[in-house]
């Protein structure tokens, strides 16, 4: 998990970096509770106003997939619970925003994000440079993305509005005709 303090155009702050892990000693059942108290801890804590998560897609190895999708499920269950609005990118949106290359490495994306936040180091594990990478392209797309949402929306509600006001038109018959 990552928090990045910043907007999009100005220089990016980390906050804070922490892997959030579970013991694969546990049940699967304990090992969820474990990361709903982990993830709630963490955005109390920190109080972000938005949470991204990464877009779990389909690899060869199904048992990964489906620890990634609950622990996934989990964080957005408790974003949406603490009323924070939930962003999905993609593995390859967050690599393309961060390097500029949709299929960068993970050294890639850790060196990229050493010079983004301007660390001393790239952030160890991984997936704590992944996390990072979240956050930082969630900062640069999400704001575009929401303002589109939010055009789309009102655009939609608009247009449901208009329809509400004109009355439907009924077609007019010929005087004397009956159907």
């Amino acid at each position: 998990m990552g928090v990045v303090d910043g907007e999009t155009g100005r220089p990016l702050t980390l906050v804070d970096v922490n892997v959030l892990r579970t013991s694969s000693d546990l049940p699967v059942p304990q090992r969820l509770v474990t990361i709903e108290r982990g993830v709630q801890a963490w955005i109390e804590e920190h109080r972000p106003d938005a949470v991204a998560i990464e877009r779990v897609f389909a690899r060869s190895d199904v048992s990964t997939v489906m620890g990634t999708a609950q622990a996934s499920g989990i964080a957005m269950v408790v974003a949406a619970r603490m009323g924070l609005p939930v962003a999905l990118h993609t593995p390859s949106e967050v690599k393309a925003a961060v390097s500029g290359n949709g299929r960068a490495t993970k050294q890639q994306v850790g060196l990229m994000i050493t010079r983004i936040l301007r660390l001393d180091a790239p952030p160890k594990p991984a997936d704590a440079a992944d996390a990072l990478a979240l956050a930082v392209t969630h900062i640069w797309r999400g704001g575009a993305q929401a303002r589109l949402a939010a055009a789309a929306a009102a655009a939609a509600t608009a247009t449901a509005a208009a329809r509400t006001r004109t009355p439907a038109r009924t077609p007019a018959r010929a005087p004397g005709r009956t159907r």
